[in-house]
């Protein structure tokens, strides 16, 4: 008797939202499901099938994000000629780290967003904040429901005129910054981009290209789960566009100055 009989106090303090027990579904329309009582063994909680780094440069005009064209399959270079970076509309690029399985689900939502704007026919797209946001959202609800999509995801695209560039990870934490780099990137990328930049001096889009190359190849040499074979995603004013596939110059005459192994 909490209310007394008085009808200003609401009897529903959650109103339509997900029944007990249940979850919103963010990737289904937002119909809230019920988690079964015996699941079973869920194999699909290890990641199988997964891409390494992906590395995002913002530069005076727009933005470029890189990655390479392997995904593993284990410890097995499985698949070694697939798209990791995409073009989302005329506004927004992506690049993908992590379980690509994960990524192909999420990405038949995304797609089917675009299609939606445009049979709206009013000329507006979706901008790359509101894709960063909304990834931000599922990837977070998702971690919550203990059943996380196991991705390393880089937004990046034109904002009003400005570059803008972001990262999410698979629990749903997100930031935005000049540089980003995923995976092995974090470790071998960054600091060698960063020590290129100078602050407040935006670089050209030949120089990202040079360096994008240069982080390309280091991560090539250190990552065993690196590809040589890389495309890059590119965003202006003037629109999005994927270019490539590149090759990073390979030279193993290095490895006969390796000793002790």
């Amino acid at each position: 008797m909490f209310n007394g009989g008085n009808s200003s106090f609401p009897t529903e303090f959650w109103q339509n939202g997900p029944s007990p027990g249940s979850f919103y579904n963010f990737t289904s329309g937002g119909v809230a499901q019920t988690m079964p009582a015996d699941i079973g063994k869920q194999h699909s909680f290890t990641p199988a099938t997964t891409g390494t780094s992906v590395v995002g440069i913002k530069y005076e005009n727009g933005v470029l994000i890189a990655a390479d064209t392997l995904v593993s399959y284990g410890n097995l270079a499985r698949f070694t000629d697939v798209e990791r970076v995409f073009k989302v509309n005329d506004f927004t690029i992506i690049g993908t780290g992590g379980d690509y399985a994960d990524f192909q689900n999420l990405q038949q939502s995304i797609n089917q967003k675009v299609v939606e704007d445009m049979c709206s026919g009013d000329k507006l797209q979706m901008k790359p904040k509101s894709l960063y946001n909304w990834l931000t959202r599922v990837l977070y609800n998702r971690r919550s429901r203990m059943n996380p999509l196991f991705l390393n995801m880089v937004v990046g695209g034109m904002e009003n005129g400005k570059p803008f560039l972001g990262h999410i990870d698979l629990r749903g934490s997100a930031y935005e910054s000049e540089v980003i780099a995923t995976g092995f990137g974090q470790h071998l990328a960054l600091p060698l981009i960063r020590e290129a930049l100078q602050p407040g001096k935006p670089i050209s889009e030949q120089q990202a290209f040079e360096l994008l190359h240069k982080v390309m190849e280091v991560l090539y040499y250190r990552d065993c789960r690196a590809h040589p074979k890389y495309t890059v995603a590119v965003c202006t004013e003037a629109g999005t566009e994927i270019k490539g596939p590149f090759r990073v110059d390979e030279n193993w005459a290095l490895a006969s100055l390796i000793e002790g192994y």
